[in-house]
């Protein structure tokens, strides 16, 4: 496992260890855990575009280089898994075009670009890869992560719930190591104040359903009732609410960077031409670890965040300050947290524009 005690750099007869610098970033730093390239611009592109907007130092750790992933692109299909398997590399490029969009400056791969491979959808043959992330030891993908934790010393972070939002093997594994590692740092008092997990509340989907009823490009086809979705959480059960609709352009323009995997044709852009800002700029969360701050929304949704944090009101927080126990990951005591991190049915879900159907992920 990683070393996890907060210092770098000493050895026997070395002078002693410095503390790893965080004074050089801003007061707010924002940490986000993805499972593939795509997923940050997709699922909270415009919550990372919003923060890096306002001077928030936002960090994104994606697991894998999404290798398993489609090819739209047909000049560039030979570089799927199944050909010359090149994808991989060539998502590293669409990644770094996708935060440039962002306004995302410090980017890191899991344990170094390529070391975890993607897994593929679930139960599929990809899913027992020696490199496969679903393979992965949990204390040392959390290790990696937590140095990154350590490092940079995120007051808030954000990943999936313990269904990985939708089910997908990657997504799974990046909750637990996202989870595993909070733990592993609040055990070295560097872990974050606040743990968020991606959502789609209730009202959202329905009213989605609902619009695309009669459509024929319809993202919903074959669903006759919100049960049947891996997704959707409750509205009472979200915890905020990020209107980020003046960065609805950031968040398009990064996803048009992963052009192999959003082609010009994707539902996501004819939802976008009809939603516009709303359907780009909107985004929600459920809280898992810590305490929810003051919201003004329904059931008193957050409008930010790092509300209830000293650093809201730009307080600079001290390096090593202490992040709250993450045992088991139980919801705040507000009730606007989602489930705890092991066992229990996905939570995901609020009101606004149509959401992103499973079939949008990857």
């Amino acid at each position: 496992m990683a070393d996890l005690g907060g210092r770098v750099g000493a050895g026997a007869g070395e002078p002693p260890d410095r503390v790893t610098g965080v004074t050089t970033l801003p007061a707010r730093r924002l940490l986000l855990v993805h499972a593939h390239p795509d997923d940050e611009s997709i699922g909270t592109g415009s919550t990372m575009a919003h923060y890096a907007a306002t001077g928030t130092h936002v960090t994104l750790v994606t697991c894998t280089l999404g290798e398993e992933g489609e090819v739209h692109v047909p000049a560039l299909a030979q570089l799927a898994a199944a050909e010359a398997d090149q994808l991989g590399g060539y998502r590293i490029t669409e990644l770094a075009a996708a935060c440039a969009a962002l306004g995302v400056t410090d980017h890191r791969f899991l344990g170094g670009a390529g070391r975890y491979r993607d897994s593929g959808m679930m139960g599929l043959s990809t899913n027992e890869h020696p490199r496969a992330f679903w393979q992965a030891d949990l204390d040392e993908a959390a290790g990696h992560l937590a140095e990154v934790m350590r490092e940079v010393r995120p007051q808030v972070m954000i990943t999936y719930d313990d269904n990985g939002f939708y089910g997908h093997p990657d997504h799974i594994q990046a909750h637990r190591v996202a989870m595993r590692a909070a733990e592993l740092a609040a055990g070295q008092g560097f872990a974050p104040a606040k743990i968020y997990w991606t959502a789609m509340p209730l009202s959202v989907l329905e009213a989605g359903m609902s619009h695309f009823a009669e459509s024929s490009d319809n993202p919903f086809a074959g669903i006759d009732d919100l049960t049947e979705l891996p997704f959707g959480t409750p509205d009472e059960q979200i915890a905020a609410r990020i209107d980020a609709t003046d960065q609805h352009a950031a968040k398009e323009a990064a996803m048009r960077a992963h052009a192999t995997q959003i082609p010009d044709t994707s539902w996501l852009y004819s939802i976008a031409g009809n939603f516009g800002a709303e359907f780009m700029g909107v985004e929600y969360f459920t809280l898992a670890v810590g305490e929810k701050g003051p919201g003004d929304g329904p059931y008193g949704w957050e409008s930010d965040l790092f509300a209830g944090l000293d650093v809201a009101a730009g307080a600079e927080p001290s390096a090593g300050g202490a992040g709250p126990s993450v045992e088991g990951a139980e919801p705040s005591a507000g009730g606007a947290g989602g489930p705890a991190a092991g066992g229990s049915e996905p939570t995901t879900g609020g009101a606004g524009a149509p959401p992103v159907p499973a079939a949008g992920l990857r």
